[in-house]
């Protein structure tokens, strides 16, 4: 019997999409006997270049972001498609998976999602922050009242949600006043000069975290790391390993922090799912999507991440693709 993997908000994320087809051929060829496994995509746009990477492209013109979009319209496109995983890639997308996933769980259908009040709290950048100070993590002073933030330059961000849109980095008081005035619920906090990383790490069922992958953000394009570089280094590994834990993540999970120039760690936020680099740390040994597909079965997880010896440095370019007509 297939079981099928639904992928969300595909757009043009052909580099995962390429890897979850990786990871469920990879199961098929371990597991021959457990059926085949076919990637499924959907998006807003129908004319996404996603749609040309995967098995079947769901032509859903109703955002997930609207009242209209309902469990019920889920659950019938994965009944009538054998859909058994999904694997949700837009923040958005996570509230609403997160809601039902128990929902979607009584269906036999696995989502690499975390529960929702984890989710919520990544998504609030005020509650992530009183999340790490009451677990003593090492965080960013943040309010939504800029008064009280004791500093010359400021960063001002949207307070909801992830990434670098609407956000002011370096600016003075009045220049951060007038950039929230644009902005729906803002937050301020004192500029950090430093080196960018990310980490990505994958946590089990059981709310272990399997492993983890530090790299260096090496050049930046709206948000997402265009070069970006694997290091290692133990005591920051164990840091995010029990951060992710403490925040009961599940999944595929990407932290952002700052490294000071006196080496001291600054964490900035969590994006609980699969981020736009994090290829990179599939090819350092961190097979999330394989794991996922693997307790998706009831297969044992491997003890170790085998992560290579040397490290990797990604290079994300556009890439021609024809189709003769």
């Amino acid at each position: 019997m297939q079981k099928n993997i639904l992928v969300t908000s595909i757009s043009a994320k052909v580099p995962m999409l390429e890897a979850i087809s990786a990871a469920a051929n990879k199961i098929q060829n371990q597991f021959p006997n457990k059926g085949s496994i076919k990637v499924y995509g959907t998006d807003i746009d129908k004319n996404c270049v996603g749609r040309f990477f995967v098995h079947k492209f769901w032509e859903n013109s109703i955002s997930i972001d609207s009242d209209d979009f309902t469990i019920d319209i889920l659950l019938g496109f994965c009944q009538e498609n054998n859909i058994t995983m999904i694997i949700p890639s837009r923040d958005q997308d996570l509230l609403f998976y997160s809601a039902y996933k128990e929902i979607l769980k009584d269906n036999g259908i696995s989502v690499m999602v975390s529960k929702f009040r984890t989710i919520q709290t990544c998504w609030d950048k005020l509650l992530f922050y009183r999340h790490l100070q009451n677990n003593k993590f090492p965080s960013i002073e943040t309010s939504d009242y800029i008064e009280s933030i004791l500093t010359d330059i400021f960063v001002v961000k949207e307070r909801y949600g992830a990434g670098s849109k609407n956000i002011g980095v370096g600016v003075s008081k009045n220049k951060a006043l007038f950039l929230a005035n644009k902005m729906t619920r803002q937050i301020f906090q004192p500029y950090i000069e430093g080196n960018e990383i990310s980490v990505d790490l994958y946590v089990n069922k059981e709310g272990k975290c399997k492993g983890v992958v530090l790299r260096t953000r090496d050049k930046v394009v709206d948000g997402e790391s265009q070069i970006t570089t694997t290091f290692r280094d133990e005591k920051l590994e164990k840091l995010f390993s029990n951060l992710a834990e403490k925040l009961n993540i599940y999944g595929h999970a990407v932290f952002q922090a700052i490294i000071d120039k006196e080496d001291k760690l600054w964490i900035i936020e969590c994006n609980a799912r699969f981020g736009g680099a994090s290829t990179v740390s599939l090819e350092n040994g961190l097979d999330s999507f394989y794991y996922f597909i693997l307790e998706t079965l009831n297969k044992m997880l491997p003890v170790f991440v085998r992560r290579r010896r040397a490290e990797v440095k990604q290079i994300r370019y556009p890439k021609d693709m024809f189709i003769w007509l």
